[in-house]
């Protein structure tokens, strides 16, 4: 079994690449909110009650909320929309 690192025990690079991890998970969860909020029901499959917390509270890396943008919305009728 691994032994647990630190922080402190990380390297420089190491560091980097966890932060930036976390701010591109929060930015692909705060997009996939802010989309689910504003989107009409009709547009997405499936509930919203059932995305929101599906995006919010599953530690995914990312694959929750890209789930959504793949799967949960409905392709968007341009001729019904002009």
């Amino acid at each position: 079994m691994a032994a647990i690192q630190r922080w402190s025990d990380l390297s420089p690079r190491s560091r980097k690449l966890i932060i930036a991890a976390a701010v591109a998970e929060a930015a692909l969860k705060t997009a996939a909110l802010v989309d689910i909020r504003r989107r009409p029901a009709s547009e997405i499959r499936g509930s919203k009650k059932v995305w929101i917390p599906l995006v919010t509270i599953v530690n995914s890396f990312g694959a929750a909320p890209l789930s959504y943008f793949l799967l949960g919305r409905r392709k968007h009728d341009k001729a019904a929309a002009g």
